[in-house]
């Protein structure tokens, strides 16, 4: 059985036109750093193969030799602090996480089940309903992933430099830029953009369907809109590889390249859901809200491959990078005080049915 298939691009009509989000398992083709494909059936000229084979059979020898002295310093790199605490705020908050998906009524469905139902037509009412929510939410969305990322260059400290607020800014008029949302049941569970031309965010059926929440919707097209922001110029490159870095520094992970590229943008649209709630009280929980960010990456299948994490270590990163909302989710911090705030126009249309109906 093929693994998760993930958020992402068709990549029928090449790299350099498709990208898409999280969790594709047919964007399976390899780069070097300056774009050329590589062959993984290049086999080493016969010199260099024994000069391969030499340095193996001396290497124990000459790295005992450079051991360093055990006194002092080691490490010439500084480690943000990150404590074993954390660790374990991190891992209760996956668990509770989650947990909360089974337990709430607008939970995600995770993406391995989406893989495994079979196709829905553009008229099933799931979808019609989820092509209507993330019609109606692009607009916000835009707006909530233009803050996240400027924010996220300011904390990086990547922007200070007049090039790269050039670079953000064009990111931004990109993201403002897109206007429509295609359900495609080919797509299945999948969602993706083509970078050609970048106004228009394509959602599978099952997908659009297994969004069942506001919360989740918005989650998922802000990581398409950062991936449109980014570009075909790679504008946003830098902002993804120093979150990558932290991430990788914090979990121990390998997280490079189109990688760090992808968890960049779930972080993205985890902070975009982060800002929704606080502009949109309502009576269910923060914890619950908050865990519609992630519950579609609560699989059973836990499956990676080289471009993306498995989905249960992107929430593991996503939670490291981002320790406040793991708390957030787990009940010890509330969020601006909404956990327990109505949302007041439902609070007064239910009031006004109320007295119709007595």
């Amino acid at each position: 059985m093929s693994q998760p298939s993930r958020t992402s691009s068709l990549c029928s009509l090449g790299e350099s036109l498709c990208l898409g989000g999280k969790y594709f398992h047919r964007y399976s083709h390899h780069r070097d750093t300056e774009g050329h494909k590589v062959s993984r059936r290049n086999k080493p000229p016969l010199l260099l193969s024994i000069f391969l084979l030499s340095h193996l059979v001396l290497a124990p020898v000459s790295n005992a030799q450079r051991q360093p002295s055990r006194n002092g310093a080691h490490s010439t790199t500084t480690r943000e602090p990150f404590s074993s605490a954390d660790r374990r705020i991190v891992e209760r908050a996956i668990g509770a996480t989650c947990a909360e998906r089974i337990r709430d009524p607008s939970g995600s469905v995770p993406i391995d089940e989406m893989q495994a139902r079979p196709s829905l037509p553009v008229s099933n009412p799931d979808a019609v309903t989820g092509q209507h929510r993330a019609e109606r939410l692009l607009p916000a969305t835009r707006k909530l992933v233009v803050n996240a990322i400027i924010q996220l260059a300011k904390d990086y400290d990547l922007y200070g430099s007049a090039a790269m607020q050039t670079k953000i800014n064009l990111a931004t008029t990109r993201v403002e830029a897109v206007r429509r949302v295609k359900p495609d049941v080919d797509a299945r569970d999948n969602a993706s953009v083509v970078l050609r031309d970048p106004r228009t965010i394509e959602f599978g059926t099952i997908f659009l369907a297994g969004l069942r929440s506001d919360e989740a919707m918005i989650g998922v097209l802000a990581h398409e809109l950062t991936h449109i922001a980014s570009g075909q110029p790679d504008s946003l490159k830098p902002l993804f590889r120093a979150i990558g870095r932290r991430a990788a520094t914090r979990t121990g992970l390998r997280i490079q390249g189109q990688r760090a590229e992808e968890l960049a943008c779930d972080l993205v649209g985890a902070l975009a859901v982060r800002e929704y709630i606080k502009e949109t009280p309502s009576w269910d929980p923060l914890p619950r809200r908050l865990a519609r960010a992630f519950e579609h990456n609560c699989v059973d299948d836990d499956a990676s491959d080289e471009d993306h994490l498995s989905p249960r270590n992107t929430i593991r990163a996503l939670f490291a990078l981002e320790v406040g909302l793991a708390n957030e989710i787990l009940g010890d911090v509330t969020l601006s005080g909404l956990r327990l705030r109505p949302n007041f126009d439902l609070v007064r249309d239910e009031s006004v049915a109320r007295d119709r109906f007595l």
